[in-house]
C-alpha cells in the first residue's frame, strides 16, 4: 500500500510540497499541493532534491514542455521521464517549475541550470515504477507518490 502523504499540520504547514523517502533500491517521492499542477510541479522538484542541491543555483533557460492530457497517473509519469531524459540527454536539472492546463494538455516551464554547475548529493533517479503510482484528489487538495529507480 502507498503511503499517504502528511495531513496539513501534522509533517507540514504548507499547502504544497514533497518529501522523499528511501525505498529498497530506489527513491520515493511524495508530493502535495492545492491544485494538480500545483502537485506535478512539486513531484518534479522532489525528483531534484533527491540529487542535487539547486538552492543557489541560477536558472540559464526556460524550457517548455507539453505533455498531453491523459489520466493523472499518466501525466505525472510522462512529465518526470521527460524531466528525466533532458537531464540525461542535456544535462539539465530544474531549479524552478509552473505547471498549467491549457488547450486539452499540460503544459509546463522548467527553469533548468546546468546540472555540472550545481552540486550532486546523490544518484539522479532513472526511472519510473507503475508499482504504487498514485496521483488523484484528496480531503487536503491533490497528492501523488511514485517510486523510481535509483
Amino acid at each position: 500500500m502507498a503511503a499517504e502523504p502528511p495531513e496539513p499540520g501534522r509533517f507540514r504547514d504548507e499547502a504544497a510540497g514533497h518529501r522523499t523517502l528511501p525505498h529498497p533500491g530506489d527513491v520515493r517521492i511524495e508530493a502535495w499541493g492545492e491544485t494538480r499542477e500545483q502537485c506535478l510541479g512539486e513531484a518534479v522538484l522532489g525528483w531534484v532534491d533527491c540529487f542535487a542541491d539547486v538552492s543557489a543555483a541560477h536558472a540559464r533557460a526556460v524550457r517548455r514542455v507539453r505533455v498531453p492530457e491523459e489520466s493523472d497517473e499518466d501525466l505525472l509519469a510522462t512529465l518526470l521521464e521527460e524531466v528525466v531524459s533532458r537531464f540525461d540527454a542535456d544535462g539539465e536539472v530544474p531549479v524552478d517549475v509552473e505547471v498549467e492546463a491549457t488547450n486539452g494538455d499540460v503544459d509546463v516551464r522548467l527553469a533548468v541550470a546546468d546540472a555540472a554547475a550545481v552540486p550532486l548529493t546523490g544518484t539522479a533517479p532513472t526511472s519510473v515504477s507503475w508499482s504504487d503510482l498514485h496521483m488523484g484528489r484528496g480531503p487536503y487538495g491533490w497528492t501523488c507518490g511514485v517510486t523510481m529507480a535509483t
